[in-house]
């Protein structure tokens, strides 16, 4: 199998690859590990190779496949997104005291990952603690857009997308706290989902409010086979989502139904929403019309503004809340304003926060009585240049200014529901935009149905860019 039609096919397929001895986990493992020697350098999505212990885990994975039964990815290599603890291998957060941090242990996302008989290749770039919707954290340098290298990959999972797109792993592992896996997926031309509170355990660490771990994917069929390996409850779990009634795996090319659809790219917190993403969705409007859908334009009620200082409080409190917390010295500004900010909240304005986080949310969700799914688009504008809107002097700036960029990803945050980016535009630059499409509390199986079914009607899986 020639090295680059090994290195983008999907992860479905090359565990079907391996279980048949058609190809060898360490002829895969070989055709990445030369792609990231190659292209790293370039974009910088891999913050720490391990391509070598990848390797022989390969080596000792190809006596095992005989005829028995093997874990659903035996022998898959896939990228793990630098804020996930990994046993052994270095995790910094995108900080520079954690340069030579080497956790003790996996964290309950990496342990279902190996379980499924994934080969870790290396850990992605993030910005630290995946603060921003762009991956340029100051310590170990900018991740870069293989469709446009002066260009983010959007954030904070820009790493992982950016391996991905580029065939330097053929799935990648990333979490969502404001649209993280959403966001790249949208710049990178991919295919992520951010699954519903509680369906992906954060065990051993604290269960969080607003952030998930989620498949970032060329194919609809690779993400919900990553869902599969990653969700259910783990002991202790302050909250999780019903079981699904049956993988999420066989809910592609299911028949999704006639569905009420709700579509706008109306946002509240944006200045203006760049023509080609509103393109992406009245494309997609059509497409679903074709379909057999029903497509209406009409929108969710819109954040009031103490909903959206209340969102600000708990981000705050959160950053300022990092376990592990590195030396204050060594936090980026922007970072260490955010603390700040946090240090002035008292911790009933916090539960006050949260509490209208959770009022503001019911009124959110009712929009979803009398519509399936919510389409928009993923992200505002075209995907930031590298390092404009970095501001040394006022590094809120920097904060404030990612609503004009995703105003359309945090509400589903808050209300823990799931959503989608599915890659069907490409602008008039050649720069892939994501459409978001957001699904009913704990229905992931109708985002997969209807994905799938868009992915069937408008190809994407074979789109290149010009750094791969």
């Amino acid at each position: 199998m020639p090295e680059e039609e090994l290195a983008f096919a999907s992860a479905t397929e090359l565990a079907e690859l391996v279980r048949l001895k058609k190809v060898s986990p360490v002829e895969i493992v070989d055709a990445y590990a030369a792609r990231i020697d190659d292209l790293n350098p370039q974009l910088n999505a891999y913050l720490t190779v391990t391509t070598d212990h990848a390797r022989d885990e390969a080596k000792r994975a190809e006596s095992r496949v005989n005829g028995d039964p093997l874990p659903p990815f035996f022998g898959v290599p896939i990228s793990i997104k630098d804020l996930n603890e990994t046993k052994g291998v270095r995790t910094t957060h995108g900080n520079s005291a954690f340069a030579d941090r080497i956790p003790d242990h996996d964290d309950q996302s990496v342990a279902r990952i190996k379980d499924a008989g994934f080969l870790m290749l290396g850990k992605t770039n993030t910005p630290e603690f995946g603060t921003t919707p762009w991956t340029e954290p100051i310590a170990y340098g900018a991740a870069r857009n293989p469709w446009d290298t002066e260009r983010t990959p959007g954030g904070s999972s820009g790493g992982a997308a950016a391996a991905l797109a580029a065939g330097l792993c053929p799935i990648s592992q990333g979490s969502d706290g404001g649209g993280s896996i959403r966001i790249p997926s949208s710049c990178c031309g991919l295919f992520g989902i951010k699954p519903s509170r509680g369906r992906v355990s954060h065990s051993p660490g604290a269960q969080s409010f607003l952030s998930q771990n989620g498949p970032i994917a060329r194919s609809v069929a690779d993400a919900a086979g990553l869902l599969d390996v990653l969700a259910g409850y783990a002991a202790g779990d302050a909250w999780y989502a019903p079981p699904p009634e049956r993988p999420f795996a066989e809910e592609v090319g299911r028949p999704p139904g006639r569905l009420k659809i709700a579509f706008t790219w109306q946002a509240e917190m944006s200045a203006a929403i760049a023509p080609g993403n509103q393109q992406a969705v009245r494309e997609a409007a059509k497409l679903l019309e074709e379909l057999g859908h029903d497509v209406v334009e009409a929108a969710p009620p819109p954040w009031p503004d103490d909903i959206i200082e209340a969102f600000l409080i708990s981000w705050c409190v959160g950053t300022a809340s990092q376990d592990p917390m590195p030396p204050h010295g060594s936090i980026e500004p922007l970072n260490r304003a955010l603390i700040e900010e946090a240090r002035k909240f008292s911790a009933p304005a916090f539960a006050i926060a949260e509490q209208k986080i959770q009022k503001e949310s019911r009124i959110l969700v009712r929009f979803f009585d009398d519509y399936d799914v919510l389409v928009t688009p993923t992200v505002a504008i075209p995907p930031p240049m590298i390092g404009e809107y970095h501001d040394p002097d006022e590094p809120l700036n920097e904060f404030m200014a990612a609503a004009n960029f995703v105003p359309f990803t945090p509400p589903w945050n808050t209300t823990g529901q799931p959503a989608v980016s599915v890659p069907l535009h490409w602008d008039e630059h050649g720069l892939p935009v994501g459409v978001q499409i957001v699904g009913r509390p704990a229905d992931e199986a109708t985002l997969i149905r209807l994905s799938a079914q868009l992915e069937e009607a408008r190809p994407w899986a074979d789109r290149r860019p010009p750094v791969s």
